[in-house]
């Protein structure tokens, strides 16, 4: 049903997804069929999309609200919106206040700042900590090798009233190779990865904290989306969870090749 998502403006684009299931069905696995937990879990998702308007991160503002990819330049595109609902949907358990999250591909910036207002939103359920309320401190990092794109993310964000979450250093969009992760700010409680690699990179692996969950697609030709859990010990459990078509997870020369 996504395609019949698309909406005049983005708040009807969410609702539209909503009523159309695409949120309701991929929370309601995530806690496990439990009713009370799917509603408040979509409510969640819902605030955090509605916050971040997809005109600020598209090239051609026209079809922002259309549940389609677009390219944004450079070889990468930006998700469909009920692409980006999954990824929001399956890493939700691990976007806590205070939580560190590490966006792979960051593109456009887009799902940075629906990650941001994830772990900010009060309603998700704080950790066991000693820290006062204050020090729990959102941090997203949005990796992407194409320096133009990080810098067009950053205006993006500024564009959709993040510019002090910018600033306070709450969001950072950096260069770099993402299939090396950003380590200098790791552990990450979650970590999304928005384009195909050809096998996991164990940089990633390595820099998810016990309990924290990795979604990426993997594969070449055939792709599928992967939960990637790590226990409080450290033992790592892959679960396929569905076929997906991404770009490949690559360097920037290969990716403007594409």
């Amino acid at each position: 049903m996504a395609w019949t998502s698309s909406g005049s403006s983005n708040a009807e684009l969410i609702d539209n997804m909503l009523r159309n299931g695409i949120l309701g069905k991929v929370v309601g696995d995530v806690v496990d069929g439990n009713k009370s937990k799917a509603e408040g879990a979509s409510d969640r998702i819902v605030r955090a999309m509605k916050k971040v308007d997809r005109a600020n991160y598209v090239r051609d503002k026209r079809d922002a609200y259309e549940d389609s990819p677009q390219t944004i330049g450079h070889g990468a595109t930006i998700s469909a919106p009920h692409m980006h609902a999954y990824a929001a949907s399956h890493l939700l358990p691990y976007l806590l206040p205070g939580g560190r999250v590490l966006d792979v591909g960051s593109g456009s910036g887009y799902l940075s700042a629906v990650l941001y207002h994830l772990i900010e939103d009060p309603h998700g359920q704080k950790p066991s900590s000693s820290d006062s309320d204050t020090e729990l401190k959102p941090l997203v990092i949005g990796i992407e090798h194409v320096s133009e794109l990080t810098d067009w993310s950053i205006s993006n964000l500024k564009r959709d009233g993040l510019g002090e979450a910018l600033e306070k250093g709450q969001i950072k969009m950096v260069t770099g190779d993402g299939r090396l992760g950003y380590p200098s700010n790791a552990p990450y409680d979650a970590i999304h990865v928005g384009a195909a690699a050809p096998e996991l990179p164990q940089a990633l692996v390595d820099q998810l904290a016990p309990g924290g969950r990795i979604f990426i697609p993997i594969g070449t030709y055939k792709q599928d989306i992967y939960h990637i859990d790590k226990d409080e010990s450290g033992k790592i459990t892959q679960t396929e969870v569905m076929g997906v078509r991404y770009v490949p997870l690559t360097d920037r020369k290969s990716q403007e090749v594409h």
